[in-house]
C-alpha cells in the first residue's frame, strides 16, 4: 500500500467524503495545514504544553475538512478538476491512467517529499530560510503535483479519452 491509499484509508474518504472535497473551499483551506504545522513546530518553546492543543487542532480540522464543506454546485474550478484527479490517480490500478501522468505524478511526490527534509532540519535549528526553502519545495510539489490531477482528469474523462 502506497502513502496515498494509507491516507485515504486514516482519511476515512467515502463517495460522499470525496464528492465534499471537491468545493473549492474545502481544497484551498486545506492548503494552509502544512504552513500552519510548521508555525506551530516553530513555535513550540512558546506554546510549551498548549503545542498538543494546537497540533489536536491541525489533526481535526484535517479529518473534518472533507465533511465540513457542501458538495459544489459545479465541478468546473481548478481545485475541484484537482481533487478529482487526485481520486482518479488514487483508483490507477483499478483503472489504469496514461504512462506519462503516472510519471509525472511520481516525480512531483518525490519533489514534496524531499522539501521535508530541509523543512524538518529548518523547523529542528530554527532556520527560517531552511524552513522557507522545505515550505516552497513541499508546497510547490503538491500543487503542481494537484495541477497535474487537473490534466489527469481531464484526459480521463474525455469522451474519447
Amino acid at each position: 500500500m502506497d502513502i496515498g491509499h494509507l491516507t485515504e484509508r486514516l482519511m476515512g474518504m467515502d463517495d460522499r467524503t470525496w464528492a465534499r472535497h471537491a468545493n473549492p473551499l474545502s481544497g484551498w483551506s486545506r492548503v494552509a495545514i502544512l504552513p500552519l504545522l510548521a508555525l506551530t513546530l516553530w513555535l513550540r518553546l512558546r506554546l510549551g504544553p498548549w503545542i498538543w492543543a494546537a497540533l489536536t487542532l491541525l489533526v481535526v480540522w484535517t479529518w473534518l475538512n472533507p465533511r465540513l464543506f457542501p458538495e459544489p454546485a459545479a465541478l468546473t474550478s481548478w481545485m475541484s478538476r484537482g481533487v478529482l484527479g487526485e481520486r482518479v490517480w488514487l483508483a490507477r490500478k483499478k483503472t489504469p491512467i496514461p504512462a506519462h501522468h503516472a510519471r509525472a505524478a511520481m516525480i512531483l511526490n518525490i519533489l514534496a517529499g524531499i522539501g521535508f527534509v530541509p523543512l524538518a532540519l529548518g523547523l529542528w535549528r530554527y532556520d527560517p530560510g531552511l524552513v522557507l526553502a522545505g515550505l516552497a519545495l513541499t508546497m510547490g510539489g503538491k500543487l503542481w503535483f494537484l495541477d497535474r490531477m487537473v490534466w489527469l482528469h481531464t484526459d480521463m474523462t474525455r469522451p474519447d479519452g
